[in-house]
């Protein structure tokens, strides 16, 4: 059914219309030891064929803004709810998302994150099993027990959410900042001491 290797998965034919709407699995990427693991809700185009999250323009905004709070692109882990392309970028069905949550419990187990930031509505009530009204909670912490575990997570509006309404922008700014405080810098000391 499914196969992974350490982070990644190498083989998986669990949801028939995304193997065969995919053109590769597209697993995350990032430190393996990451403090911070931003989760998206799946490939579009543009992963699909790079086999890597977020590379579209979504992409280039979540890169931009965490250049803007002080955050590499690199020393943040970035993964998707599931790991292959909808078709027609659809949404990911509930059977889906079930299919893949293996999978990103067991990525967000090893990687171990200070932080888990959900980037939009379908990761954030994937991760938080509620439905959340993300331009609202955006920037809200909440602690949940993901694969045993407790937790921390930040609700993030979703980068395309800033190309369509600008509005949006602070507040992603505003969520990528409070992120950017989970970070431990070359003193191994947190930016704002202990939470």
């Amino acid at each position: 059914m499914g196969k992974m290797d350490g982070l990644t998965v190498t083989e998986c034919t669990k949801c028939p219309d995304l193997v065969e709407c995919r053109s590769q699995i597209v697993n995350g990427v990032g430190p393996a030891d990451a403090d911070i693991l931003f989760v998206g809700e799946g490939p579009g185009a543009q992963e699909d064929e790079q086999g890597e999250p977020f590379v579209g323009r979504s992409g280039t905004v979540l890169s931009d803004t965490l250049r803007d709070v002080g955050l590499e692109r690199d020393i943040v882990r970035i993964t998707n709810c599931v790991r292959c392309r909808p078709p027609d970028n659809r949404n990911p069905r509930k059977a889906e998302l079930a299919n893949c949550r293996e999978y990103l419990e067991t990525e967000i187990d090893r990687v171990d994150p200070e932080l888990v930031v959900t980037l939009g509505k379908v990761p954030s009530e994937h991760l938080l099993g509620r439905s959340v009204a993300v331009t609202s909670e955006a920037g809200s912490l909440v602690d949940k027990t993901i694969a045993g575990k407790p937790r921390r997570i930040l609700i993030s509006v979703h980068p395309a959410a800033t190309l369509y309404d600008r509005s949006q922008t602070d507040t992603f700014v505003e969520t990528l900042t409070k992120a950017a405080e989970f970070t431990t810098d070359t003193g191994g000391q947190k930016r704002l001491g202990d939470f």
